[in-house]
Formats: C-alpha cells, sequence, structure tokens
C-alpha cells in the first residue's frame, strides 16, 4: 500500500517541511510523524497521545491550534487525545494551567504540541514537524513555557515583525487549508493505527 511505503525520517536536530500550497504529501508528512512517535514513545515509555493544539480564535493567524483540534475532534478519532479546540482554545492565558492538567490526567501520554508560526518569508504556507518542544507566542515576543515532546507549526506569516496585530491581517483560507492539510494527515495515522491493531 503506497501510503506505507519507507520514507527518510529527519535526524533529531532537523525540522522538515511540508509545502502546502503546492502539492501538499499528506502520506509523507502521516508516515513521518507515525515514526517519530513511535519512536519518542519507546524511548520515553509512554502509552498514549495528545495533540494539544494551541491558539485563539480570536485571531485569524493564530487560529491554526482551535481550527485543528476543532477537526480532530469532531472526527471522533479513538486513538488521540485532542486538547485545545475553537470550544475551548489552549491560549497565553491558560496554558501553564492545562499543561498542570495534562500532566496530572496524562502522565503516560506523549505531547505533540500544534501551533502556528511566524517563520522566513520563503517558509510561509509550509508545515513543519519535528522533535523537542516548541516555545508558543515566541514569534510576537511573548514569553511562554515550551511545550511538547514533538511539534507540529504552521508557517502562517513571514518577516521580522514582532507584532501580535500582524497575526490580524492573515488570510482565513489560508489557515484553513493548512488545518485540513495537518488534520488530514494525522487522521492518516490513526487510520494506520487502525489497521495495524487488526493484524
Amino acid at each position: 500500500m503506497r501510503l506505507w511505503k519507507s520514507f527518510r525520517v529527519q535526524r533529531r536536530d532537523e525540522i522538515s517541511y511540508y509545502d502546502t500550497m503546492g502539492e501538499f504529501e499528506a502520506e509523507r508528512f502521516a508516515v513521518n510523524l507515525n515514526q517519530l512517535i513511535a519512536e519518542e514513545m519507546e524511548e520515553k515509555r509512554k502509552e498514549g497521545v495528545i495533540f494539544l493544539c494551541i491558539g485563539t480564535d480570536r485571531s485569524t493567524g493564530d487560529s491554526l491550534g482551535p481550527l485543528i483540534g476543532h477537526q480532530l475532534y469532531r472526527k471522533g478519532l479513538r486513538h488521540i487525545t485532542v486538547v485545545g479546540t475553537l470550544e475551548y482554545p489552549v491560549h497565553a492565558m491558560n496554558l501553564e494551567d492545562t499543561l498542570y492538567l495534562v500532566r496530572e490526567q496524562y502522565p503516560d501520554h506523549l505531547v505533540v504540541a500544534v501551533d502556528a508560526s511566524v517563520g522566513k518569508t520563503c517558509h510561509v504556507g509550509c508545515v513543519t514537524l519535528g522533535r523537542g518542544a516548541l516555545r508558543p507566542g515566541l514569534g510576537v515576543s511573548k514569553n511562554l513555557q515550551a511545550v511538547g515532546d514533538l511539534f507540529i507549526t504552521g508557517v502562517v506569516s513571514g518577516g521580522s515583525s514582532r507584532d501580535p496585530m500582524m497575526l490580524q491581517s492573515i488570510r482565513l483560507g489560508m489557515v484553513m487549508h493548512m488545518a485540513e492539510c495537518i488534520s488530514d494527515s494525522i487522521c492518516l495515522v490513526e487510520k494506520l493505527w487502525e489497521s495495524l491493531s487488526l493484524v
């Protein structure tokens, strides 16, 4: 089956980029995400996976995380826990409390942090995937707690501006498209787990 062909996965210090404005390779993204999750779960002896979707629906550019969380939650995935949706967003004001609850209620879960990001202009529209924690709000000069064992980000804006108001001018269509690409890929990972459970 083409979906689960072997792909090269990055080294620990690398970040993979996937262009959603061209031909987004959902299968490649899903295969690499699945392999990263499997490796980190084995290394850290985790039993489950949480997708922690960070952002707020009050800002177009920062709504990527809640949109992804909303889409995943509506799909009713059985093997993935979702925290952070349009109805119950995780943002700067409640991030610390949310992380405390996640540690208390899901101590045996791997955390995949999902957030919008600001990067190079040439990377706008790209999705990144990598190991380690991300720093929410860093692109707009907020000093928030690092979060996640793995991260997925969507580059919604480029340039050197760190003004939070800049995120208000991001096109919703682009953010929605990126959210669909990411959530569809995560659903492919769930389908792989479902197929493996039947073997």
